[in-house]
């Protein structure tokens, strides 16, 4: 039962640690002489501030609630752990994973299709945005996993 839970609390750091990334690091869409992220777009000649379109701003927002319920998950994962009776379900714990990784998703959606609108011909999506789309899954397998897992003693 150890092993299962460090499992889990692994594959959810994980998860938090891609979002985190993905998130604050400046590599959605790259270029030759460009990079730009939710929050910055930088050329060799200099960095502005991103677009302040509707679509940016709203995937801003659900990634950094996907930062929150994920954190929150982690957080209501160790209060249950030692204040849920034996036989029990980690359902708000799983509620708040699984709500962190449609949160993650949608942001993730939402940049691919207004994109091409806003990245200039030639760039192609960097590092962060692959993370975005890899912390989906890891954070939706464990949302799931502790939906599943009961208490043991």
């Amino acid at each position: 039962m150890l092993l299962l839970l460090l499992g889990i609390i692994f594959l959810h750091l994980a998860a938090l640690v891609l979002l985190f990334v993905s998130t604050i690091v400046s590599v959605w869409t790259t270029g030759e002489s460009t990079t730009s992220d939710l929050w910055i777009n930088c050329t060799t000649s200099g960095c502005s501030p991103a677009s302040t379109g509707e679509w940016i701003q709203s995937v801003q927002a659900v990634m950094i609630l996907s930062i929150i319920f994920s954190c929150l998950s982690l957080f209501l994962f160790f209060c249950q752990l030692f204040t849920l009776q034996k036989g029990g379900r980690f359902f708000l714990t799983g509620t708040f994973q699984i709500l962190a990784s449609l949160f993650v998703m949608s942001g993730a959606i939402i940049y691919t299709v207004m994109s091409p609108e806003w990245v200039p011909e030639g760039n192609s999506f960097g590092y962060s945005y692959i993370l975005a789309w890899v912390a989906f899954p890891l954070a939706l397998i464990s949302g799931l996993i502790y939906v599943i897992l009961r208490k043991r003693e």
